[in-house]
């Protein structure tokens, strides 16, 4: 028989003897994620990037949040066009069409940059310059980090840890 709601010890379809157990079970909402995740940016070879002893971090829209759900849905509406438009097969797009379409997902995907100053953007702000920097090659290490981290349910901290 199917049970919902908390287990009563004793109870029965013929009745119980009171005074009732209730065993609580675990609350699994306590494990609810936050919707943005801080990402501790690294060098190249792998060092955790510091400026005033201050972490370097970019914040993103984590794997819990509506806005990665919308990015995820894009990315996979794009792979279904170019396949449809090529006849069936596989078409990754070229090299810097990939690179752009990265850096575009990435960029709204980023609530802010922490302690990160990205010069070659000029005054650009925003999505631009977090389109400017994911789309530097030479700085591919943080786009590909980024990517990586952004839907690691496990980066995402608790909704019950941060209030």
């Amino acid at each position: 028989m199917h049970r919902s709601g908390p287990f009563i010890a004793g109870s029965g379809p013929a009745g119980a003897p009171f005074p009732r157990k209730v065993h609580l079970m675990f609350d699994i909402t306590t494990q609810q994620v936050a919707d943005t995740v801080p990402i501790h940016v690294k060098a190249a070879d792998g060092t955790r990037l510091y400026h005033d002893n201050k972490p370097v971090l970019i914040i993103v829209y984590g794997p819990g949040s509506d806005v990665f759900d919308e990015v995820t849905e894009r990315q996979v509406a794009r792979a279904i066009k170019r396949r449809e438009e090529n006849d069936g097969k596989i078409d990754l797009g070229t090299k810097d069409e990939r690179r752009a379409e990265l850096a575009q997902d990435l960029a709204d995907l980023t609530v802010r940059f922490d302690n990160l100053a990205y010069p070659p953007a000029g005054a650009a702000e925003g999505k631009e310059l977090f389109r400017a920097l994911y789309s530097d090659q030479k700085l591919g290490f943080i786009a590909q980090q980024v990517a990586k981290e952004t839907g690691d349910w496990g980066k995402s901290k608790l909704l019950s840890s941060s209030v």
